[in-house]
C-alpha cells in the first residue's frame, strides 16, 4: 500500500538512486537489457545542448530538460535504442570571467597567477561547478547516459578539435589575417556579431569643420563640416567621402581638407556610402575603427592619396583597452602626444576641447545612438584592427542551406527556417579565435621570422618540417571560440575522429532541442560541420522552444532579480533564503534593496517544494508550440494538487484491488468476468487519450499531451470512473464477475495510465506502477522500460460511451439543481422524469445504481403528462426532462433571505469595481494585465448577480 501522504522529495531520490545503479540510461534493447554498443537500428539519440560550467542551471534548463528526457524516456519505452548524451560546455569567456571574479575578490588577477596556474584555477571551478550542474540535472529526472559524460575540453574534444581545425585550414577554409573586430576592450578579446547587443542609447552629434586645402587661385569654402558621434576616432581618419551625385560637393572631389589637430593632409573621395540626408552630407572615414569605413577604404585603397598616407591610411590609434596608442618609432609622428594613453572618452573630452578652442566645432546636438556592448562585460564594444583566425564559412554554409530546403532538417515550428535562412544567406566569414586563456590553444606555431605552422601538435610539425629543438617554435597564445567545439558536439561526443559503434550507432541523431536565441551561434554551425566531416546531417528535427519568462510575461534575469532556480521550486526556500540568493553579489546596493522588497512581495512566504513531477507536469503542460513559456507558481501548485489526485486514487484503487481476485486468470481462478458500461466506457476513453498522447508528443506538443493525461486522470478516471466503481465493489446487487470485472479495470487502466505519464512525470509513476504492476499482471524490474501503451481501435465502444455519457448528464443536472437551490449534496430526492425515450427508459433501468449512488436519487417516475407535475426545478438531457419537486425540499423565507444578502454583496461589489475602471487615472496608470484583470472580475460578478436574481424569482415562485 502507498503511504497516506504523498512526499515527493523522499521518493524521487530514491529511485532516481536505483534507475542509475540499474543502468537503466545506458542505450539498452526492448527487453531491458544493456546492449552491446552500436548493435542494430532503430536508434533514438539526442544531444544535451550542454549547459556551461559557470553555475548553476536556471529555469531555461529546467524546461529544455524536461521536453528531451520527456522524449527520450518515451522512445525508450517504445523500445527503441536510446541514447541521451550528456555533458558540459567549457564556455571561455563566461567561465574565466567567473574565475577572474573570484581573484578580483582576492585582490589578484590572472596575470598574478600567470597561464597555467590561472587555468589550473579554472580547472578546479569547473570540477565545483560541473558537478553542482550534474547534480541537479539528476534532481530534474533527467535519465542521461552518465557513463558516457563528455566535456568540451576533455581529451577525446580536445583532439577532434585540433582535427577539425587542421583539416579546415589545409583546405584553406581557415586563414589568418588582419581585420576589423568587435573588440572588448574589458575582456581584451575579439566577440562576434552574436556576442554583441546593441540598444538605442543617448548620446550627442558634433560637427566638425575640416579645413579645406586648395590649389592657388582656386576658390570654395573654406572648411567642410563632418557629422560624427565618435570625435576621437578622427586620429585615424583617411578621408572624408561625399555622395558622387551630391551638387554641393562634386566640384571638390579629389581635394583635400587638413586632418585637425594631427597636420596630416587627407582627400576628398565620392562614395556612395555618404547619404547626402544625413547631417551635412559629408562623411569621416575611419577605416581602422568603424565597419562601414572599412568597407569604403577596401573600395578605395588603391588610390594614390590614400595609398601614399602611412600605413595605406589603415591606422590604429586604440590600444586593447581603448586607450590612445603610443605611436611606434618606425611609424612617425601620427597621433598627437597630448592625446596618447588617454582613455577613449577622456581623450573625446580633451579633443573636443581643443578642436572648440581652434574655432573647429561647429555644432553639438543630443543625439540617440544604437550603441553596441558586449553581451557579458556590458563595455561598449570598438572596432578594431588585429591579426585574428577565421573560419571562410560561405563553402560550409552552402550545403547547410540545401540540407533544410530538400526537408532532410526539419525545424518545429516551420517558421525558424526563416530565421536560418536569412542568416545563412547573409553570412560572413567566421573569426574563432579569442584572445583569453581559457579554451582550445589554436594548433598554430610561430618561428622567430613570424612563419606559421598548423599542425595536430608541435612534435608532428617538427617532424614534417624536419625542426630539430635548436628552432624555437611558440605556440598561438589565442585560444578558440567556444562555440567552434559546440559546433562539433553531434559526432565529437560520439567518438569521432575515431569510427566508434556509438558514432555508427547514433549519427546522425534524432532530434535537438534548444531555443530560438542560439539557432545562429550553435544550430547552424553544427549542421555545418557535421555535414562537412560526417558527410550527412547532425539532427533530423530542430525543436525550437520559447523562452521561460516570469507570471507577468518579463525575461527572467539576475538584475531583474526574477529569477527562480529550478531546485528551489522542487526543495523549497524559505522567503530570506531566497532574497539572499537573488541578492546575493550584487554591487548596486539600491538594486539589491529593490530587488530584496519585490521577492518579499511576490513570495511573502517563501516558495513551498511542490517536487520534480510537478514542476516537469507544469513545462509540459506550457510548452505550446514556438510561445515563450509564462511561469507563475499557481500553475505548478495546481499541478502539484494533481499529483496528489493521482496519488489518492491509487491508494483508492489498491485499497480495493490488493489481496483480492483482480481476474488476471478467470480460468485459474474459475471466475467469470463482466464488464460493466462504466468499465467500457473508462477503456474506450483511455485508449482515445492513449492517442491523442502519442499523436502529440510526436508532433511536439508537449502541452496537448499533458492536457490529454490531465484530463483523462482527474475527470474521467478520478472525478467518474472510480466514483462509477463504486456501487459495484460496495453494492450488494453487484455479482462476484461484475466486481472482478471493475477491479480488473481499475489495475489494468491505472497501470497503462501510469506508463502513459511516465514519460512526464518519472517518479511518481515509478512510485506507484511498482505496487499497481503485479495486479495488473505487468512484467519488469520498472516503469522505465514497460511498454508504452499503444491505442487499440478495438477498444472503441460507442454503446458504453453514450450510456455513461448520459449518466454524467443525469447527476449532472441534479446536482446542478441542488447546487442552485442550496440542497444538501447527500439529500436523497424524488425525481420526476418527462419526455423520456424508449433508449432513456432502458438506461433508467440499469443504470439505477450509478444514479442512486451518485446523484443520490430517492426515488424515480416515469411521467405521462408533464402538466400535472407541482412546481420543480428542471433540467435536460437531451429531450428528457429531470423535475424536483420543491416542495417541502427548502426553507423558503430563510433561502430568500440568504439570496437578498448575497445579492447585496455583489451590488456593492460591481459598484466598487466599476468606480475603479471608470477612473481614468487607474486606467491609463496601471499595467495592462491588472486593468485586464478588473474588467474579467466585473464580468464574473455580473454574471453571477444575472444567476442569483433568476434563481430568487424561482425560488419566489414556490
Amino acid at each position: 500500500m502507498l503511504d497516506k501522504n504523498y512526499d515527493p522529495q523522499t521518493l524521487e531520490k530514491n529511485w532516481y538512486r536505483f534507475w542509475e545503479e540499474k543502468g537503466y540510461f545506458v542505450p539498452a534493447d526492448q527487453t531491458g537489457s544493456t546492449r552491446a554498443e552500436g548493435a542494430g537500428a532503430g536508434a533514438y539519440c539526442i544531444m544535451i545542448p550542454p549547459p556551461n560550467v559557470t553555475g548553476s542551471l536556471h529555469m531555461g534548463h529546467g524546461f529544455n530538460n524536461t521536453i528531451m528526457d520527456t522524449m527520450v524516456r518515451y522512445h525508450r519505452m517504445k523500445g527503441d535504442r536510446t541514447l541521451w548524451q550528456p555533458g558540459t560546455d567549457h564556455a571561455g569567456i563566461a567561465t574565466q570571467m567567473v574565475v577572474e571574479r573570484q581573484l578580483e575578490a582576492a585582490g589578484q588577477t590572472r596575470h598574478d597567477l600567470g597561464r597555467e596556474a590561472f587555468i589550473e584555477r579554472v580547472w578546479e571551478w569547473k570540477q565545483e561547478s560541473g558537478g553542482n550542474i550534474t547534480r541537479q540535472l539528476r534532481r530534474l529526472g533527467s535519465s542521461l547516459d552518465w557513463q558516457h559524460e563528455r566535456f568540451t575540453m576533455d581529451e577525446g574534444l580536445s583532439n577532434a578539435v585540433r582535427e577539425v581545425f587542421v583539416r579546415l585550414f589545409e583546405e584553406g577554409l581557415i586563414y589568418r589575417g588582419k581585420r576589423l573586430v568587435n573588440w572588448d576592450p574589458a575582456l581584451h578579446t575579439a566577440v562576434s556579431d552574436l556576442e554583441v547587443i546593441s540598444e538605442e542609447e543617448s548620446g550627442h552629434m558634433w560637427d566638425i569643420r575640416y579645413p579645406l586645402v586648395l590649389p592657388p587661385g582656386a576658390t570654395g569654402p573654406a572648411h567642410l563640416v563632418v557629422s560624427t558621434t565618435r570625435p576621437e576616432t578622427l586620429l585615424g581618419d583617411c578621408a572624408v567621402a561625399v555622395n558622387p551625385e551630391d551638387p554641393r560637393y562634386k566640384h571638390l572631389i579629389g581635394e583635400f581638407v587638413e586632418l585637425p589637430l594631427t597636420g596630416r593632409r587627407i582627400p576628398v573621395i565620392a562614395d556612395e556610402h555618404a547619404d547626402p540626408e544625413f547631417g551635412t552630407g559629408c562623411v569621416k572615414i575611419t577605416p581602422a575603427h568603424d565597419f562601414n569605413d572599412h568597407q569604403v577604404w577596401l573600395r578605395h585603397r588603391d588610390e594614390n592619396a590614400i595609398a601614399e598616407q602611412p600605413h595605406g591610411g589603415l591606422i590604429n590609434i586604440l590600444t586593447p583597452d581603448a586607450a590612445i596608442r603610443t605611436n611606434q618609432p618606425e611609424e612617425g609622428a601620427l597621433l598627437p602626444v597630448a592625446y596618447v594613453g588617454l582613455d577613449r572618452y577622456e581623450a573625446r573630452k580633451l579633443i573636443v576641447a581643443d578642436l572648440d578652442s581652434l574655432g573647429l566645432l561647429a555644432a553639438v546636438k543630443e543625439h540617440r545612438l544604437q550603441q553596441p556592448r558586449g553581451d557579458r562585460s556590458g563595455a561598449v564594444i570598438e572596432p578594431y584592427l588585429t591579426d585574428q583566425w577565421y573560419v571562410r564559412v560561405a563553402p560550409l554554409a552552402e550545403p547547410a542551406i540545401a540540407a533544410v530546403e530538400d526537408g532532410r532538417i526539419r525545424f518545429v515550428p516551420d517558421n525558424w527556417k526563416n530565421t536560418y535562412y536569412d542568416w545563412m544567406r547573409n553570412i560572413q566569414d567566421w573569426c574563432i579565435s579569442r584572445q583569453i586563456w581559457w579554451g582550445h590553444r589554436i594548433p598554430a606555431w610561430y618561428d622567430v621570422e613570424g612563419n606559421v605552422y598548423v599542425g595536430r601538435s608541435e612534435d608532428a610539425i617538427r617532424a614534417r618540417h624536419g625542426f630539430g629543438p635548436e628552432v624555437v617554435l611558440l605556440q598561438d597564445p589565442d585560444v578558440l571560440d567556444t562555440w567552434f567545439s559546440s559546433a562539433l558536439w553531434p559526432f565529437s561526443t560520439l567518438g569521432w575522429p575515431e569510427q566508434t559503434d556509438r558514432l555508427d550507432a547514433f549519427y546522425p541523431t534524432s532530434v535537438l532541442v534548444t531555443g530560438f536565441d542560439i539557432i545562429f551561434f550553435w544550430v547552424a554551425r553544427m549542421i555545418m560541420m557535421g555535414l562537412k566531416f560526417m558527410d550527412d546531417v547532425p539532427f533530423k528535427d530542430v525543436y525550437i522552444h520559447g523562452l521561460v519568462r516570469d507570471a507577468h510575461g518579463e525575461k527572467m534575469s539576475k538584475s531583474k532579480g526574477n529569477v527562480l532556480d529550478p531546485i528551489d521550486l522542487i526543495d523549497g526556500i524559505g522567503l530570506e533564503a531566497l532574497v539572499e540568493k537573488r541578492t546575493k553579489g550584487m554591487m548596486q546596493p539600491h538594486l539589491a534593496e529593490k530587488i530584496a522588497k519585490q521577492t518579499r512581495k511576490d513570495f511573502p512566504d517563501g516558495i513551498p517544494g511542490f517536487g520534480t513531477d510537478a514542476l516537469r507536469f507544469t513545462f509540459a503542460a506550457l510548452a505550446t508550440t514556438g510561445r515563450d513559456v509564462k511561469f507563475d507558481l499557481g500553475r505548478i501548485e495546481g499541478y502539484r494538487n494533481f499529483c496528489n489526485k493521482l496519488w489518492n486514487a491509487s491508494r483508492y484503487v489498491l485499497m480495493n484491488t490488493e489481496d483480492q481476485d483482480c481476474g488476471q486468470a478467470p480460468d485459474e481462478s474459475g471466475g467469470e468476468l463482466e464488464f460493466s458500461a462504466a468499465d467500457r466506457w473508462i477503456r474506450a476513453r483511455l485508449h482515445a487519450t492513449t492517442a491523442t498522447v502519442t499523436d502529440a508528443i510526436e508532433g511536439y506538443r508537449f502541452d496537448l499531451a499533458a492536457q490529454a493525461i490531465y484530463d483523462f486522470t482527474w475527470n474521467a478516471f478520478c472525478d467518474w470512473y472510480l466514483e462509477l466503481s463504486k456501487p459495484v465493489l460496495t453494492g450488494t446487487a453487484a455479482s462476484d464477475a461484475a466486481k472482478r470485472g471493475t477491479r480488473r479495470t481499475l489495475v489494468e487502466t491505472l497501470e497503462t495510465l501510469l506508463r502513459l505519464a511516465h514519460p512526464i512525470m518519472p517518479f511518481i509513476t515509478e512510485e506507484i506502477w511498482q505496487k499497481v504492476a503485479p495486479l495488473a499482471g505487468a512484467q519488469g524490474e520498472t516503469i522505465m522500460l514497460a511498454p508504452y501503451p499503444v491505442a487499440d481501435a478495438g477498444a472503441d465502444d460507442p454503446e458504453a460511451v453514450a450510456e455513461i455519457e448520459w449518466v454524467q448528464q443525469v447527476i449532472l443536472g441534479v446536482r446542478r439543481i441542488k447546487g442552485e437551490m442550496n440542497i444538501a449534496p447527500g439529500k436523497p430526492l424524488p425525481v420526476l422524469v418527462a419526455n423520456a425515450s424508449e433508449q432513456d427508459k432502458t438506461w433508467l433501468a440499469v443504470a439505477r445504481p450509478y444514479l442512486d449512488f451518485l446523484a443520490r436519487i430517492e426515488s424515480v417516475t416515469l411521467l405521462e403528462d408533464e402538466s400535472s407535475a407541482p412546481e420543480s426545478a428542471i433540467a435536460l438531457v437531451g429531450n428528457m426532462k429531470l423535475l424536483i419537486p420543491m416542495a417541502g425540499l427548502i426553507d423558503k423565507d430563510a433561502e430568500l433571505k440568504r439570496l437578498d444578502k448575497e445579492i447585496g454583496r455583489l451590488t456593492d461589489e460591481i459598484a466598487r469595481i466599476g468606480q475603479k475602471l471608470a477612473n481614468p487615472s487607474f486606467v491609463d496608470k496601471a499595467p495592462a494585465a491588472v486593468v485586464d484583470k478588473e474588467r474579467a472580475r466585473l464580468a464574473e460578478q455580473s454574471t453571477a448577480i444575472g444567476n442569483l436574481q433568476a434563481q430568487r424569482e424561482k425560488i419566489a415562485a414556490l
